[in-house]
């Protein structure tokens, strides 16, 4: 795209600019400031509303005793048993098998302090779901 292409319209960004590669009048590539562009301002809308549905999903599953307050802070940090397991390293099966409430409320400690800090709270704010979900 060319300089004068570059997408001044009201995003996300909120006043800020971020930086963006387009085409000067010589055919060279060079960085200019962008405002944003509408449509991203949407989609990005979309992908937050996405996060708080699958928040406010796992925040039910574990009000219904389908899931361990696990679930629900994994989904608020938006990681998978694949994620948690790498942050953690705490195998896959393992992961999964604390994603039960019954399993979860017999984990040790040190192994609920492991899951704390890959999630980045605190062990009785793990141990515990807030009252409403995002």
């Amino acid at each position: 795209m060319k300089i004068n292409d570059v997408p001044q319209e009201d995003s996300m960004l909120e006043g800020h600019q971020r930086a963006c590669y387009a085409v000067d009048d010589k055919g060279r590539y060079v960085v200019v400031g962008s405002k944003g562009w509408a449509v991203e301002k949407v989609v990005n809308a979309q992908a937050v509303d996405e996060v708080r549905r699958a928040i406010d999903a796992a925040h039910a599953r574990v009000l219904r005793g389908e899931a361990s307050p696990l679930a629900y802070h994994m989904a608020r940090c938006q990681m998978d048993v694949g994620l948690l397991a790498a942050n953690t390293g705490i195998w896959r099966l393992r992961v999964r098998r604390h994603l039960k409430p019954a399993v979860f409320a017999k984990l040790k400690p040190a192994l609920l302090q492991r899951y704390a800090d890959a999630l980045g709270t605190t062990v009785e704010a793990l141990c515990r779901l807030p009252e409403s979900g995002a």
